[in-house]
């Protein structure tokens, strides 16, 4: 029994130091470009002083203040695109994520997955992933915190995020 239990703990624990390190290994890349943002830095974008009549702004800094982390990585080497994919893949079958929405338009395939929160529309973890064509990038977007679909829009409104379109059309399109 004791054994069992240990291995139960092991096994929560590697999952969530998994879920943090899944696509670190893209970070550095000569061919891929990265951005990521650590829960320090949305607190501190969170104490800008904004407007309050600037409800759009007010928008975005609550809900940054909801956010943990966001990874985005882009490239277009086949053979990285490859190993995101595969990546992305074997972490989806790991972490329990859920489909949202899958696109597939004109040799682009898009897939967003999330981790539920407490609600339909609440959100611990997005995931999405998009297999560029050949002039585009593909895109490895992880976002983590405890948020509402529902505000996503006003994220890629503000941060310009690669994918930031298709991630508003999501947002849109409730559960």
């Amino acid at each position: 029994m004791k054994n069992f239990i240990l291995t139960i703990v092991f096994a929560l624990v590697s999952n969530a130091f998994y879920a943090q390190g899944a696509f670190d290994k893209f970070d550095g890349q000569d061919d891929v470009t990265s951005v990521i943002v650590n829960k320090k830095m949305f607190d501190l974008m969170s104490k800008v002083k904004v407007d309050a009549t600037d409800k759009e702004t007010q928008q975005y800094i609550n809900l940054i203040k909801k956010l943990d982390y966001l990874k985005v990585f882009t490239t277009k080497n086949p053979k990285v695109e490859a190993d995101m994919k595969a990546t992305a893949d074997k972490y989806v079958k790991t972490a329990g994520l859920e489909e949202l929405m899958r696109v597939n338009d004109s040799g682009k395939n898009i897939r967003i997955l999330v981790k539920s929160g407490a609600s339909d529309t609440q959100v611990k973890e997005l995931l999405m992933y998009i297999d560029g064509t050949k002039n585009e990038d593909s895109v490895l977007l992880s976002l983590t915190g405890n948020f509402d679909l529902n505000e996503i829009s006003v994220l890629t409104d503000k941060m310009q995020l690669p994918g930031g379109s298709d991630l508003k059309k999501a947002s849109k399109g409730k559960r």
